[in-house]
């Protein structure tokens, strides 16, 4: 890490950078320059158990035995649902996951320190954690391409996306880079939007699949377009996502108190949300 100057008047402010350390430079200009990172997950044991309650209420849900193995089972889903009944499985695992009392923060755990680096360290959370599950070869549950601020989201968010079993090819999300997509989304604006699949034609020959092991977190900006395709793998895609934005950031239709809650207010903003300056002096 670089050492500030003893002295720094109006005319030499220290640069940013001398306020991180070198670890959290190097994550931020990745981050800037890709639109994602894939990090190591910070809390192996809050993944393990996630997943392993996830894998307990499929088989619960389905009458299987308790699983020995919880990503053997998540991998080979299909094996066991039809594309016409995976939407009730995925909601009853998403019903019992977000009962959890613990899932916030376990999930959270997950990246904490990569979170704080990239959102901040007064942040506020979905309030419930989203699920996928993703057949071969099934048409059914695909997610058109899209960015979230299309739709309702605040542009100061950032997806914390973690996938349950490997992810990778066609079974992985998609994601278009930054310079492409500042560029087509200038272009759609002139030309106007067309069909969900005609823009991704478009954009097709500029999108990265991410591949991402069991293990690892993705973090990425929502204002990107992305989504997925048919997954034309041999196993079955499971993977969860939440967005983080900071707390005191603007917010767009998905408001404070109904879709976000603040989980990391310091005393200080707590107290002056508070404060109300005595009678008299606004007048």
């Amino acid at each position: 890490m670089a050492c500030p100057p003893d002295t720094a008047g109006p005319a030499d402010l220290a640069p940013l950078s001398f306020f991180r350390d070198q670890e959290e430079e190097q994550l931020i200009a990745r981050f800037l320059e890709q639109g994602y990172v894939i990090l190591p997950a910070e809390n192996l044991a809050s993944l393990h158990r996630i997943r392993d309650r996830a894998a307990a209420l499929m088989a619960s849900e389905l009458g299987l035995p308790e699983p020995l193995d919880g990503a053997s089972l998540l991998d080979q889903t299909h094996r066991y649902v039809k594309p016409e009944a995976l939407n009730y499985l995925r909601l009853s695992v998403f019903r019992g996951l977000n009962s959890e009392p613990w899932l916030r923060f376990a999930y959270f755990d997950l990246a904490r320190n990569a979170i704080g680096s990239l959102v901040g360290n007064e942040l506020a959370m979905q309030r419930r954690i989203n699920l996928s599950i993703q057949l071969p070869e099934d048409e059914s549950s695909l997610l058109p391409v899209h960015a979230d601020v299309w739709s309702g989201d605040s542009p100061y968010e950032v997806v914390l996306w973690l996938p349950l079993v490997d992810c990778y090819r066609t079974k992985a999300m998609y994601l278009l880079p930054p310079g492409p997509d500042r560029e087509l989304q200038a272009e759609m604006g002139r030309a106007g939007l067309g069909s969900a699949e005609a823009l991704f034609r478009r954009i097709e020959p500029h999108v990265q699949f991410i591949d991402i092991r069991y293990g690892e977190v993705l973090a990425f900006s929502q204002n990107l377009m992305h989504g997925n395709r048919v997954n034309d793998e041999a196993t079955t895609r499971w993977s969860m996502n939440c967005r983080f934005k900071s707390a005191l950031s603007p917010y767009a239709d998905k408001k404070l108190g109904e879709f976000f809650e603040p989980i990391t207010l310091r005393p200080a903003t707590r107290i002056g949300m508070n404060y109300r300056l005595p009678a008299g002096f606004n007048e």
